[in-house]
């Protein structure tokens, strides 16, 4: 359906585009079109550059490169209603690989038709300054240099251009860097919805954890956490609590399993081993004595540093989360890991915690996430994910795992009498 009252257009563009849309979103369209203009003060029907960056809440190179695109590249600082209509039909209503082309347009921040290494360094800084908040003191990508750095170590750039010593990134390469960076796409892909209005890709879970506990030595960063919550739901993007810290529980497995709250949901397992790569899981099943692999397709393997990347099931086997304690077989290694295969997992630590292994596992299809196959764990910490359901459970009554809950039962018969009662 289109608005059919709309005046015939002669941009056979914005004929095609406006049949994305209802009747409904299209006067909505115009609605805000009309609104933007009135603020602009542009003298006639047009959305200035400052105004629309304000309202899409887009700052610097990627507000411009955005601004830029949307017009069409005229190069006149007048967003037209008929471009508004374009851009989101492609952006928001086209197919996926319309809306990747128009994302891999808007990586090439200096407009030159290559989008290099540069590009992605503006892009990326100013996306961090957009979800984490920063100062205007603190913007820019200096800010985050070595968060960028990362995210960009995880680009392959294989596209060669005439007259350019440095190779580029071709759409093929953006789209494998998207799989492997599925926060940056969901941002990317939503930079026309207004940030007051919830924009996807932009949540960061409160990272809690007792006062006592130094921040610097979390290895958990927001950033990190924005990273890894990029495949996630969005119930499971309010809050993350450490349970275990090895700094201060010590490098202790029945620590570990002791530390897993029953009423929390699932949990993130970081380890920052002697080479200094950092690398974990995300086990959406408890971990709890099984005498071989369980868990389901929810679970993911991701890298942090020296770069950042996630590796989803790939469907090749259901080989998902292992949690062996106390087992005598050498067959059934005492431990916990992710995917592969036993003894060849695609990371696995031992019940001793000072060692473990990380192999390339079709699991995932994930390769070895540190400098070698065999690991020697710094430093190891667990995060509860909390989620909306699990909060709301707690305000009804239900905290507390099931001893303790036991336990307030128990009590309150004890002051009717009942505890001991047969009947």
């Amino acid at each position: 359906m289109g608005n059919s009252q709309s005046p015939p257009s002669r941009n056979p563009r914005f004929a095609s585009s406006s049949r994305a849309f209802t009747h409904t979103e299209l006067e909505d369209l115009k609605s805000l079109h009309a609104s933007l203009a009135a603020q602009s003060q542009s003298g006639g029907p047009y959305i200035s550059p400052s105004v629309f960056k304000t309202y899409f809440g887009l700052k610097g190179t990627l507000g411009d490169r955005m601004f830029d695109l949307v017009t069409q590249r005229r190069k006149d600082g007048k967003l037209t209603f008929e471009d508004l209509v374009i851009a989101k039909g492609i952006y928001e209503k086209g197919t996926k690989d319309d809306i990747e082309e128009f994302i891999y347009q808007l990586l090439d921040v200096s407009g030159d038709g290559i989008v290099g290494r540069s590009d992605l360094e503006c892009v990326l800084g100013a996306m961090f300054d957009n979800i984490l908040n920063m100062d205007n003191s603190e913007r820019g990508s200096n800010a985050h240099q070595g968060s960028v750095d990362v995210f960009l170590n995880a680009a392959k750039f294989t596209k060669h251009d005439e007259g350019h010593d440095q190779e580029s990134l071709s759409l093929e390469d953006f789209r494998t860097w998207c799989t492997l960076l599925p926060s940056v796409r969901k941002f990317l892909g939503s930079l026309l919805i207004p940030p007051h209005q919830g924009r996807p890709g932009s949540q960061v879970p409160r990272l809690m954890h007792v006062e006592n506990i130094d921040s610097n030595m979390v290895l958990l960063k927001e950033v990190y956490a924005w990273h890894i919550g990029g495949i996630l739901p969005q119930q499971e993007l309010v809050e993350w609590k450490l349970l275990y810290h090895s700094s201060f529980s010590g490098l202790s497995f029945n620590t570990f399993l002791g530390s897993m709250s029953n009423d929390i949901g699932p949990t993130v397992l970081i380890i920052k081993d002697k080479d200094g790569y950092i690398y974990g899981g995300y086990a959406s099943q408890p971990w709890e004595r099984h005498g071989g692999f369980y868990g389901d397709l929810k679970s993911f393997l991701f890298q942090l540093y020296p770069k950042a990347s996630i590796f989803r099931p790939t469907g090749a086997n259901t080989n998902i989360q292992w949690c062996a304690v106390n087992f005598s077989s050498e067959s059934i290694p005492n431990g916990i890991g992710f995917g592969g295969k036993v003894n060849h997992f695609g990371l696995f630590l031992s019940a001793s915690f000072d060692q473990g292994h990380t192999f390339s596992c079709t699991t995932f299809g994930s390769p070895c996430l540190s400098k070698t196959n065999r690991i020697h764990p710094e430093v190891i910490e667990c995060w509860g994910v909390v989620t909306k359901v699990a909060e709301q459970e707690k305000h009804a009554g239900g905290k507390g795992n099931v001893l303790e809950r036991f336990k307030e039962d128990r009590h309150m018969l004890n002051m009717v009498g009942l505890a001991n009662s047969s009947e």
